[in-house]
């Protein structure tokens, strides 16, 4: 799914078409073999330094001393800084070179959405400027090119998730409305008085109220699967709840609030032994690691695209081929028929049958950049990186007096959601404005996580391959004022 790591890729102003699709990303100031061995990022003294056993800055992979009150900074990336580093993604998002309250920006809030490289802002504004127009319908030229390009959007999200098919793709504004989707056309067929659908209490709420929507109507129930302390899922919980009643597991690949990453594949194997189909919320997970839902075995896998890099509004439902031809129109309308008449009416075969109306054709011309963008780089350095930094902000934020983490599971996403005592997880958030630092405080959308540890809000700052630990370091100094100011 990675593709060998240029810097950033350069989308065309011109709408990409099917053909330009397939021949892979366009980039920009590309680097060559030799160019990347001779960048000083994969300079030597790091190396050097690392063999030593010294710390080395993850950012600019130079030798660093770090002060005895100081965490240790993380151990950068040998042999990968040619295939990535933040600095080749920082300098493709204008937002990130912006002030806010006199200081620069440092995004910290990217769990509630990503900001978006000009490649996607420059394909959004190329394809409104020169290029828009209806799909599917159309004869003329700038309604074959916009089909192309919808279509060739189609087919890049499925080798994004590993999905066998295009056809295996429904494009949604999201995951809240891919869910819904499965919900009432896939749940009120297969639901039914005394069947189970197991959701974890560490779920996000659009993947909780959804169920209980169907659940009331078809007399089903949603049973909450515990958390233990650490924030892991409870699994020998999860295999006591699953029965021959358990219709589907509901379950998030990566939690928004405690960055939980469950054991989805085991999970969903035990489910199938009991006949019960497995939904994935990869919402918080596909900007973080690879996906692929074959090896996953996931019957539904859903994600929103501005969570990605992307455009807001646009997302993506995967199923298996064999479900997604069982489902039912859940929306009617224009595309998602073949003909229509008053005593009969054909509908389109699936995908189309399940988008209704005239998609966001625009929001998938910039997914299909964004994935172009994020698949320039190599996807297993940039999980590495962030796995590094979040090591490193946890050994920063443990240095502030006070201030708590929620969670511990070993395997997470760089989400680090807090509490500092003596202080509101709001007004944590307004101070940290003041230093132009941006997180989330509030429930989240997962209140019964937080309810996991008796609270009802906490502060929240989520890292993205973006991030530096010098903008940790500005979170964490901006923290010890806050509480040296009270």
């Amino acid at each position: 799914m990675s593709t060998a790591a240029n810097a950033a890729t350069n989308a065309p102003a011109e709408p990409v078409t099917a053909a330009q699709a397939a021949a892979g990303p366009v980039t920009a100031d590309p680097l060559t073999a030799a160019q990347a061995t001779a960048d000083p990022l994969s300079a030597d003294p790091a190396a050097h330094a690392r063999s030593a056993g010294h710390p080395v800055h993850p950012t600019t992979t130079q030798p660093v001393q770090a002060a005895a009150t100081q965490p240790v900074q993380p151990t950068g990336l040998p042999g990968q800084q040619a295939a990535f580093s933040p600095e080749m993604a920082r300098r493709d998002f204008p937002i990130l070179h912006r002030t806010v309250n006199g200081h620069p920006l440092v995004w910290l809030d990217n769990g509630a959405t990503t900001q978006k490289p000009r490649q996607v802002i420059e394909t959004l504004a190329g394809f409104y400027g020169s290029a828009n127009s209806n799909i599917h319908r159309g004869a003329h030229t700038m309604a074959r090119e916009a089909t192309e390009a919808y279509e060739a959007g189609r087919a890049a999200v499925a080798q994004f998730l590993g999905a066998p098919s295009p056809d295996d793709i429904v494009f949604v504004r999201g995951t809240t409305e891919a869910i819904n989707l499965v919900a009432q056309s896939w749940g009120r067929a297969n639901l039914g008085p005394g069947d189970d659908i197991l959701v974890p209490v560490l779920e996000h709420h659009s993947n909780i109220v959804p169920w209980q929507l169907v659940a009331k109507e078809t007399r089903a129930r949603v049973v909450p699967v515990p958390l233990r302390p650490d924030g892991q899922i409870d699994f020998h919980a999860y295999a006591d709840l699953l029965s021959m009643r358990t219709r589907l597991v509901a379950v998030s690949q990566a939690s928004n609030v405690l960055g939980t990453v469950p054991p989805v594949r085991e999970m969903t194997a035990l489910a199938h032994r009991y006949g019960a189909k497995v939904l994935v919320d990869g919402a918080q997970a596909v900007a973080h690691f690879p996906v692929d839902v074959q090896d996953l075995d996931a019957d539904f896998y859903v994600f929103s695209g501005h969570k990605l890099f992307a455009p807001t509004g646009i997302g993506a439902l995967y199923a298996k081929p064999e479900i997604l031809r069982s489902m039912a129109p859940w929306q009617g309308g224009g595309n998602m028929i073949e003909s229509v008449g008053f005593d009969r009416t054909t509908y389109a075969p699936v995908p189309h049958l399940l988008e209704a109306g005239t998609g966001h054709i625009s929001g998938v011309v910039g997914l299909l950049s964004a994935l172009n963008w994020l698949t320039s780089f190599d996807r297993d350095a940039i999980a590495a990186y962030e796995t590094s930094l979040m090591a490193y902000a946890q050994q920063a934020l443990a240095t502030v007096p006070g201030l708590a983490v929620l969670g511990s599971a070993p395997d997470r996403i760089a989400v680090l959601t807090f509490t500092l005592a003596g202080h509101d997880p709001s007004t944590i958030a307004e101070w940290l404005d003041r230093d132009g630092i941006a997180i989330r405080a509030g429930h989240h959308c997962a209140q019964p996580a937080l309810a996991h540890y008796g609270l009802e809000s906490a502060a929240r700052a989520s890292l993205a391959l973006y991030n530096t630990s010098e903008e940790v370091d500005k979170l964490v100094a901006s923290l010890h004022r806050l509480q040296q100011a009270t």
